[in-house]
């Protein structure tokens, strides 16, 4: 029994990287510089989280479960602001957040439980 769906971590990382890079980019658009200093601790998690549940909507998985893990996926985001490195967050947060579905996809699977790994 495998303990991921690689398809489905592969698709979760393509999709993830998608929509943010397309949220991101309307946001940018959309809205002053100073829109980020003030409320970038509020719109980046924000549109992390409505991208994770579009992932998940898209890859047919539980949104809860969704949401728990872009949580935990998106520390190294956090980590990254916090030394001043925004940009090397997202991409390890991508990564895990993928590996994360394709654990999910495996664990739904008929025959297959959670723990088994």
């Amino acid at each position: 029994m495998a303990w991921m769906d690689g398809s489905v971590a592969l698709r979760a990382a393509l999709i993830m990287a998608a929509s943010l890079a397309v949220v991101g980019v309307a946001l940018a658009v959309a809205l002053p510089h100073e829109f980020f200093e003030d409320y970038g601790w509020a719109a980046g998690p924000g549109a992390w989280a409505a991208c994770a549940l579009l992932t998940g909507t898209m890859l047919r998985l539980a949104p809860l479960p969704v949401l728990a893990g872009a949580a935990v996926a998106g520390l190294p985001g956090l980590a990254g602001v916090l030394l001043g490195a925004h940009w090397l967050g997202p991409p390890f947060g991508i990564v895990l957040f993928a590996l994360w579905c394709g654990r999910l996809a495996a664990g739904s699977r008929p025959g297959t439980t959670a723990a088994a790994a």
